[in-house]
């Protein structure tokens, strides 16, 4: 769409053509060339830029110097930004982009663009009855394009080193057109490309190594090795992937490995119908009030939907974390927990807060090697959480804190132990649900077993749980809690009570009670608004202290800088004895892109109690070509006084990945480490293995193959060619390299269970009267698994007609739609003034049509058309001539 000030500057040069006012030559400050404009030399031309037309031609002249095309035509052409000012003769804007400002000063004889100013040479421009005439040449170094009048053909040929504004203008266009059913798009009713499960896959790996050595202040120097091996593959019928990695000295430390099957539409385990099962390292949930999530070697089964919450208000994050990766966790698109790598290859953001409706959650993981991986899940809190007449259910046992097989001590943490539990919940009505579960479990040294119970209500614009747990050892507890939206703010409140010595992994020991209050809500400030949440927690301990606890917390963005503050206020009570001080820190993290510079990091200050600056650290990726990535990290510990700097750059190569850094510090401490990553999975055209410098292991793949389906059947036979140089689309944004002389790619960076449409970009084909049998394969990746997708091209036609009511009357405006043989909307267009309607490049293959729903009702006509329409080789263009359309059936209503 043209923006309103380049229609604005189009409107004046018209208006300026029509009335004369720039067709007189005017005197000029500049000594102009001798040649003056005659009707002999007037030309006509078209504007082409690579397959596109531009605009609706332009006009110029043949001189005594070249080629000159009229300047108000290029304007309105390229839809430029550019203002002719007649009266001062000055033309000022911008020329494709904001930052090459443009002024051409005629009186002045000089033009401008950006802070380069140069003279007018007197063949630069001439004076036309129509208006300016500049030289190609003049307007090919303003616009830094090539222009080249090609005469014999009548046109004027743009070329350029990147693609152009009206160009980007024109894909947008045609990716729209072919996204434009998206509002019925179901990726259910396209064509499937299934891949069963096999007794045996080989598997793909992702390999980081890395060596080097680090010198403390006093001691001496230390070499290290590590690496970390990440594989997965099938084996008997299930996914599995493994996970070794090793100590700083090369030992193998620990070796994770799962096998698992995973159905987002609940087709596993038979009568079980599990969305989930999974046997070796696997998490269990936590219960409503008694158990945390846990990790450690066992077996669960579930078939709670895959984005389903843990608890009620509060879920958890866990997931795989390789030595010297960082992860951040967004919630609405808004920064709320950061975690740096520990060493034992897990990131866990637990107990983290959602809010009524819709919490989209995204967790980004961030790589030395400039590696980014996202995964989003939406989560949904409200009355329709479980549907009604609905049971979910989840079952394990564990040994938590200890891998399937550990070559070492595992990390002592207080739930470690042997736990077992089911849980289940039930959809009772639309706004009702109740849930149970039952779990033995060892917390800090000691077996607990729990009985729990809730029931879930939606009241008015809030959901209201109330849960209670029993210790089979003694005690019990009770919670209400209650999340909401109040116009534009979302509140959530809970209050907890603890009797006879409950004990509970999800809070603190010694906790009598807890009440909270939060609200998150938005400030408007010009035309941006600005998230910010305010919470307040009252606890209340066993021996009669209190803890009072205020957090506020604000979000916003700076020219594309994702930052967020958080200010926490804590005081205590003492029973007896004189109360501590009160306690102020403030935190702020930001992530973002400056420019080419991408920007993440942290700093923590206290402002009561212990003040002062407390630490920091901000780091810094930016590219040096398109292979090639700097990295630098600045960190400050105020209570050591210790500052380090570390140093990185990362080269890609097409088979692996290789990173080298510096650290020093100020107390004396250095560091140096050079790391490799690559992966390695087989090949899927062909035998043997391949290397990637992207992630195969951890994400899907799309193996892909196009070819042209001479019979028109589907399955590509030996002797149909494959077609080459054709661009691959994956879903809405998603886009892999071109075919290659066998027609084969791959796309990878699959996200693992999500469907998603593997399609030919038609753009990107060379014959018009070539088009994709259909629209494409939706896949359902699978960690290491290239799933194969073979795409047919085949030859196209066009489908014709007139619209007609009976009667005889043409129907104009109206919206028809092109059905295939399985009932999927294939095109739409629109009929003309006179009922004309035409289908263009329409695959091979048998049709019929249909008036759209709207347009059917609008104008009294049944959808359904009885009029089929077959393209082949014989047949290539259908006329199908008048097309009657029966009107719809009306049934009277009785009073």
């Amino acid at each position: 769409m043209k923006s309103i000030f380049s229609i604005f500057c189009q409107g004046l040069v018209a208006l300026a053509i029509a009335t004369g006012a720039v067709t007189a030559p005017v005197a000029s400050a500049f000594a102009q060339s001798g040649w003056k404009a005659s009707d002999d030399d007037q030309l006509l031309l078209d504007v082409r830029a690579g397959r596109y037309r531009v605009g609706d031609g332009v006009r110029g002249y043949q001189t005594d110097a070249g080629v000159c095309i009229d300047f108000a035509d290029i304007i309105i052409a390229f839809d430029l930004p550019v203002r002719l000012d007649k009266k001062s003769r000055r033309a000022t804007g911008w020329l494709f982009e904001e930052s090459r400002t443009f002024t051409l000063d005629r009186e002045a004889g000089r033009v401008q663009i950006m802070n380069k100013s140069s003279a007018l040479a007197a063949s630069d421009i001439y004076d036309t009855p129509e208006g300016w005439c500049v030289d190609s040449k003049a307007l090919s170094r303003w616009l830094d394009v090539s222009l080249t009048p090609d005469l014999s053909d009548a046109m004027l040929v743009v070329k350029a080193d990147r693609k152009l504004p009206f160009e980007l203008a024109e894909e947008r266009k045609e990716r729209a057109a072919k996204v434009r059913p998206a509002a019925t798009f179901d990726l259910r009713n396209l064509p499937q490309a299934k891949d069963p499960y096999r007794f045996w896959r080989t598997p793909s790996f992702d390999v980081v190594a890395s060596t080097g050595f680090t010198k403390d202040a006093q001691g001496p120097a230390k070499f290290n090795a590590r690496y970390d091996i990440f594989a997965s593959g099938e084996i008997a019928g299930a996914s599995y992937d493994a996970r070794l990695s090793s100590n700083e000295n090369g030992v193998p430390e620990s070796f994770r490995v799962r096998a698992y099957r995973t159905s987002a539409e609940g087709t596993l385990l038979g009568p079980l119908k599990a969305t989930h099962f999974g046997i070796g390292d696997v998490s269990l949930p936590a219960s409503f009030l008694g158990s945390q999530t846990t990790a450690g070697r066992g077996l669960f089964v579930t078939n709670r939907p895959l984005s389903r919450p843990d608890n009620f208000d509060r879920t958890s994050f866990r997931g795989e974390l390789p030595d010297g990766w960082d992860a951040e966790l967004y919630r609405n698109d808004q920064l709320i927990g950061y975690f740096q790598s520990r060493g034992d290859g897990r990131y866990e953001f637990l107990d983290v807060p959602l809010l009524y409706g819709q919490n989209r959650m995204e967790v980004v993981l961030y790589g030395p090697q400039g590696q980014i991986k996202r995964d989003v899940r939406m989560i949904p809190v409200g009355a329709n959480s479980i549907p009604p007449r609905e049971t979910y259910y989840w079952a394990g046992i564990q040994d938590a804190g200890r891998d399937l097989f550990n070559f070492g001590d595992s990390d002592e943490q207080p739930y470690n132990g042997l736990r077992a539990g089911f849980g289940v919940e039930r959809g009772l009505d639309a706004k009702t649900s109740v849930g149970a579960s039952a779990i033995s479990s060892i917390y800090e040294g000691r077996r607990d077993s729990y009985f729990e119970a809730m029931v879930r209500r939606a009241v008015g614009p809030t959901l209201v749980e109330v849960a209670g747990a029993a210790n089979i050892d003694g005690g019990y507890a009770v919670r209400g809690q209650m999340l909401g939206q109040f116009g534009q703010a979302m509140v959530g409140a809970q209050s907890l009570w603890l009797f006879g010595g409950f004990r509970s992994e999800q809070y603190l020991p010694g906790l009598r009670g807890e009440h909270m209050l939060s609200v998150d809500h938005s400030i408007k400030i010009g035309t941006r608004s600005i998230p910010y949440g305010v919470s307040a927690t009252l606890r209340e301990w066993l021996n009669g202290n209190r803890t009072i606890e205020a957090k506020g917390r604000i979000s916003f963005n700076i020219k594309n800088i994702a930052a967020s503050t958080d200010i926490i206020w804590e005081q205590t009570k003492f029973a007896f004895g004189t109360d501590p001080p009160q306690k102020l820190d403030a935190q702020l993290r930001l992530s973002g892109r400056v420019g080419g510079l991408r920007l993440r990091g942290e700093a923590r200050f206290g402002l009561m109690g212990e003040t002062g600056f407390k630490e920091s650290r901000i780091t810094g990726e930016w590219r040096a070509d398109d292979k090639a990535n700097w990295r630098a990290e600045l960190g400050y510990d105020a209570r050591n006084k210790r500052a380090r700097a570390t140093f990185g750059y990362t080269r890609q190569f097409e088979k692996f990945a290789l990173t080298g850094q510096v650290m020093g510090a100020t107390d004396g401490a250095v560091a140096a480490q050079i790391s490799l990553a690559f992966s390695m999975g087989p090949n899927p055209h062909g035998k043997g293995f391949h290397m990637s410098s992207e992630k195969l292991a951890s994400s899907g793949q799309a193996a892909v193959l196009v070819y042209q389906d001479q019979n028109v059947d589907g399955i590509r036979q030996p002797n149909e060619p494959v077609e080459k140089a054709i661009e691959i689309t994956a879903g809405l944004n998603g886009r892999g390299r071109a075919t290659d002389d066998a027609g084969q790619t791959v796309i990878g960076g699959l996200e693992p269970y999500v469907p998603i449409l593997i399609g030919i970009d038609a753009s990107s084909l060379p014959d018009p009267f070539v088009q994709p049998a259909n629209s494409g394969m939706v896949v359902v990746p699978r960690p290491g698994i290239p799933i194969v997708v073979e795409l047919p091209l085949v030859s196209a036609g066009e489908i014709s007609g007139y619209l007609l009511k009976e009667g005889g009357k043409s129907l104009n405006g109206v919206d028809i739609e092109l059905l295939d043989k399985a009932g999927r909307v294939v095109k739409s267009t629109r009929s003309e003034y006179d009922g004309f309607f035409l289908f263009e490049s329409v695959p091979y293959g048998q049709y019929r049509l249909r008036v759209g729903a709207v347009a059917a009702s609008i104008v009294g006509v049944q959808p359904e058309i009885s009029v089929a329409a077959s393209l082949d080789r014989k047949s290539p263009t259908v006329d199908l001539g008048q097309v009657i359309l029966k009107p719809s059936q009306r049934i009277a209503a009785s009073n």
